[in-house]
């Protein structure tokens, strides 16, 4: 019977590492918006050169896309900015975006998934995830979040596949 269990526990792991994480049922986009600290992420190159305090700032535009504008701490101390847009994928939950940051004359040929696929009731802290789980970022209206917090965090990351030791604080 303890076999069975494991081998149907080992199952459901590779299941859910297998398919796509599932989004939130709705984000409202006007509660969203404003500024998010980064509490922890899945490290990436793209981020390399930030140590401390990481914020992304959203603000809706008029068209419908989200102006995005990521800061953080190099190891210098010096601030460093990053500007891009972010545009719905998925107009039924808003919890599928696609996110670029490279614009050649105001073409922007490269996009990158940003799924929502945990967030507070009341918009006080968002899992976002991507489709192959290679990146995860944990986002909160303060710098920081409390441990009981985290855990359900953990939790949600665990359902959706990700390992919640593959990130950094």
């Amino acid at each position: 019977m303890k076999y069975l269990l494991i081998c149907a526990l080992s199952s459901i792991s590779i299941y859910a590492q297998s398919s796509v994480p599932k989004t939130v049922d709705y984000v409202d986009l006007k509660k969203y918006v404003g500024l998010w600290y980064e509490v922890a992420k899945i490290p990436n190159r793209f981020q390399s050169e930030c140590v401390k305090e990481t914020t992304a700032k959203y603000t809706l535009k008029a068209n419908g896309e989200i102006e995005v504008i990521n800061s953080c701490i190099d190891e210098k101390g010096k601030i460093k900015k990053t500007e891009g847009v972010a545009r719905i994928v998925d107009n039924k939950t808003n919890a599928k975006l696609d996110v670029s940051f490279f614009s050649i004359l105001g073409w922007r040929p490269i996009w990158g998934d940003y799924w929502i696929i945990g967030l507070d009731e009341n918009y006080q802290w968002a899992i976002v995830g991507t489709p192959s789980r290679k990146y995860g970022w944990i986002l909160a209206r303060k710098p920081q979040l409390d441990n009981g917090t985290l855990e359900k965090i953990f939790m949600i990351l665990k359902e959706q596949g990700y390992n919640p030791k593959d990130f950094e604080f």
